[in-house]
């Protein structure tokens, strides 16, 4: 691990316990390389305040977090119309994430937000289109997709789930009735929040996919760190272990706990197991949003082992024509309209080719790596 990555985690250490980071160790960081990283894993307005509590100032990192304030600000006035709207039309909605975990963080601006994620009433698409078009927002994905996305510039960005896990992925089936861990919120006819407990288990679980795909970052820890030094002493432990075996992530979950807590509770960075030093390279290196070889990898990876195949042409088959549930989630027209499947699977082969060359070219060369038992 290089010497900006042990900055990193320090800054981050004291920005969310409220430390003041040693004066003469800030100045011995190189603050161009640790801003770039920091970009990387979406937590340059977490280190501004740990710099600023330093005294330390660089216009790099006071323009991210000035931006982060703005755009959190404006998302919150904007999520607050939405959902007025949304009680007025009778939707029923829950916001998700990011937009939960930011108020636990010790600032607002803290943790960078990209989007907001809502769930809503799957039965009330048409509306729910009605008052985003309304609002200003332009549509930017397929009316029948999931999520909805919905932008206005310049910074507004919201992801409308119908779903918390599409069929084709492993969490669809205990996700897929949601209402059943869904409680009212005080004073809202439509609006719903998870229990602690279950929001944790979701928080993870969405975590889970990322890692085990294109791979996730230290945001990811800094979440888990910064939720349970708020809510571990309160939380049913035994319903939590009971949900995450259920799910299958009971060992991330477990791994995430404990390196989460080891990485960030204290300034001194700790000894860590070969495992745990694992663990920690690897959201070092995938960054906020994962990297196309790793997603590329695991592809293949999961692939095999479903399959118990190493055949090469049983990997590209299976990536040229997916199953049903695959179309269904990810190209709804043509799996409304069976008859015209074979030309949803050429007009896929086609935007693959044109748009998402560089992926195709990842998993080709993660497949030959795979054959050499790199991967």
């Amino acid at each position: 691990m290089n010497k900006s990555a042990k900055d990193l985690i320090y800054l981050l250490s004291c920005a969310v316990n409220g430390i003041t980071p040693d004066k003469a160790s800030v100045q011995a960081m190189n603050l161009e390389q640790l801003y770039q990283l920091a970009k990387a894993h979406s937590l340059r307005a977490a280190v501004y305040i740990a710099l600023r509590s330093a005294d330390a100032k660089d216009v790099n990192f006071q323009q991210a977090y000035n931006k982060a304030v703005r755009k959190n600000v404006l998302l919150d006035v904007e999520r607050t119309a939405i959902f007025a709207e949304m009680e007025h039309r009778g939707i029923w909605y829950m916001p998700l994430k990011g937009s939960v975990l930011k108020d636990l963080y010790p600032e607002n601006g803290m943790r960078e937000m990209a989007d907001n994620d809502v769930l809503y009433d799957a039965g009330k698409r048409t509306e729910l289109r009605e008052i985003m078009l309304s609002m200003g927002y332009s549509a930017e994905s397929d009316k029948w997709a999931n999520p909805d996305v919905y932008m206005k510039p310049p910074v507004l960005n919201f992801e409308m789930h119908t779903l918390l896990f599409g069929a084709a992925i492993d969490f669809y089936a205990y996700y897929q009735n949601p209402k059943r861990l869904m409680i009212p919120d005080e004073g809202s006819k439509y609006g719903y929040h998870f229990s602690d407990e279950d929001f944790y288990v979701y928080m993870l679980t969405h975590e889970y996919k990322h890692f085990s795909s294109g791979g996730t970052g230290l945001r990811s820890l800094l979440d888990c760190y910064v939720f349970l030094q708020h809510k571990g002493d309160t939380l049913n432990w035994e319903y939590i272990h009971e949900q995450t075996k259920q799910l299958n992530i009971a060992g991330f979950e477990r791994e995430q706990r404990e390196l989460a807590d080891k990485v960030f509770s204290s300034v001194t960075f700790p000894e860590l197991t070969g495992r745990e030093q694992e663990l920690l390279d690897y959201y070092l290196i995938c960054g906020t949003y994962g990297t196309r070889t790793r997603a590329a990898e695991n592809t293949v990876r999961k692939h095999y082992a479903r399959s118990h195949s190493r055949s090469k042409f049983s990997f590209i088959w299976a990536r040229l024509f997916p199953d049903t549930e695959f179309m269904k989630h990810y190209y709804p027209f043509f799996y409304r309209h069976r008859l015209l499947l074979p030309v949803g699977y050429v007009w896929r082969c086609c935007k693959g080719i044109a748009t998402n060359r560089k992926k195709i070219q990842a998993e080709m060369r993660a497949l030959r790596k795979y054959d050499n038992k790199k991967v």
